[in-house]
């Protein structure tokens, strides 16, 4: 079955490609490139944070809704 995808599938889907290679990075490296990027505002590197993680939760409910 091909899915189309909206736009807020795909900034959803960049927001989670975007935490898992920064949490990938975190593990193998201790480098977060989050707060290298951020380190002068850290509100907005908390700001990103909290967009991949809805990001995720998104994502996690549709694929769920997507097995009904």
């Amino acid at each position: 079955m091909k899915m189309k995808m909206s736009e807020l599938d795909w900034a959803a889907w960049i927001f989670v490609i975007i935490g898992a290679l920064n949490w990938g990075l975190v593990g193998l490296f201790k480098f977060d490139v989050v707060q290298v990027i951020f380190s002068t505002s850290p509100v907005l590197g908390r700001i990103l944070y909290v967009f991949v993680g809805a990001a995720g939760l998104y994502w996690l409910f549709k694929l769920f809704k997507m097995e009904r």
